[in-house]
């Protein structure tokens, strides 16, 4: 049965299609595009019901994602991140939690690594500093950033109750956004860098993501990382299902210079297209499983084990780069038709391969997790 929200996205899909051109170019999403998505749910499907959310499963979520980026790379990947910001709806205490998820038209973002100094003060905390990969940003209602706590030298000096590394959460007017995603791929995602300088932080705006999560709930059950993993994969398996879309497009109509049959009539064309097909579906069915078998542990009212959360992170990298091998394969049966900007081939192969250089799908995501195969030991807190 297929989901409400993943039902919306698809009656959606052709707009999106029809501007992706538009949405690379301005490196953003529309505004009235945007106003068309917020009502599916889609930037906030990991919200718990407790505070409105949609009440999708994981599975659904990410079936969602993938459709989106099915039709445009950098929606689906601004979708992405704005959910799996949205876990942090767990994590905040009341009232904040509702301030910044409660809205229907809620859309969070932001980037988790520590990169920002927060002194504390009376009523709260004083933050100061500037993140990369902003994905989405300029259209978020809440902007966050993960902070180190520093005494009044400037080095790190958690508060007197361990408060260490929140991730705090900003208003759009208090952050300036800087103008340097100028990039390969994903340009539509707006990913550029973004700071604060000096911003007040009300007490318990931020979410500490070492600590037990406030609301106990399927979602904050499994790992946020490797949820995030998961998704950073939906959108590659996404692009790499429409590389092999535009590929029989091209193919049932392009005759190779020098040749009498047409892309779709050669024998090696053919063959590639079959083993994309038979790549993405079974990397599909790998992070199906492995995202099922976490959720129903978490349903149960436990945590996923290390096993459970060791196989999440080898399905999300195993899918994502497969996806984009997918998406080479297909650019490069597409001839030099595929270079031009006229073609979706060349954008979704640019889009898949910087996909790849998430650091949570990163090669070095497999040494972690062969490691722990091997039974040798490894830093296990990133799964």
């Amino acid at each position: 049965m297929v989901c409400a929200a993943l039902e919306a996205v698809r009656a959606l899909g052709p707009d999106l299609e029809t501007r992706s051109n538009e949405i690379e170019r301005n490196r953003a999403l529309p505004v009235d595009l945007l106003d068309r998505l917020k009502p599916t749910g889609a930037f906030r499907m990991y919200v718990p019901l407790d505070l409105g959310g949609p009440g999708l499963t994981a599975w659904e979520s990410l079936q969602v994602i993938e459709e989106l980026a099915f039709h445009d790379g950098a929606t689906g990947w601004c979708a992405m991140i704005g959910s799996t910001t949205s876990l942090l709806s767990s994590y905040l205490p009341a009232p904040h939690a509702e301030e910044v998820f409660g809205a229907p038209d809620s859309v969070s973002g932001g980037f988790a690594m520590p990169c920002g100094r927060a002194v504390p003060v009376e009523g709260g905390l004083r933050v100061t500093g500037r993140w990369a990969w902003g994905s989405g940003t300029r259209h978020c209602t809440w902007i966050g950033g993960g902070a180190l706590v520093v005494g009044s030298d400037g080095k790190p000096q958690p508060r007197a109750d361990g408060l260490a590394a929140p991730f705090v959460f900003f208003r759009p007017e208090e952050v300036e956004f800087i103008d340097n995603w100028d990039v390969s791929g994903l340009s539509g995602s707006g990913s550029g860098d973004y700071e604060v300088r000096d911003v007040f932080v009300p007490e318990g705006r931020w979410a500490q993501m070492d600590r037990a999560p406030v609301l106990e709930n399927t979602f904050s059950r499994l790992s946020m990382w490797g949820l995030l993993a998961c998704g950073v994969s939906a959108c590659a398996l996404g692009l790499g299902r429409r590389a092999v879309h535009e590929l029989v497009e091209l193919a049932g109509a392009k005759r190779p210079q020098g040749s009498k049959r047409i892309l779709a009539e050669r024998g090696p064309v053919q063959a590639e297209v079959a083993s994309s097909e038979a790549q993405l579906a079974s990397a599909w069915a790998f992070v199906r499983d492995a995202i099922g078998d976490a959720w129903a542990t978490a349903e149960k009212g436990e945590r996923p084990s290390l096993e459970q959360m060791r196989q999440l992170r080898l399905a999300a990298t195993h899918a994502t780069h497969s996806a984009a091998e997918v998406t080479e394969k297909m650019y490069k049966a597409g001839g030099g038709a595929a270079v031009y900007r006229t073609s979706p081939l060349q954008r979704v192969f640019r889009d898949a391969h910087v996909a790849t250089q998430h650091v949570l799908v990163a090669p070095l995501t497999l040494e972690i997790i062969g490691c722990l195969r091997l039974g040798i030991e490894s830093v296990t807190r990133a799964l």
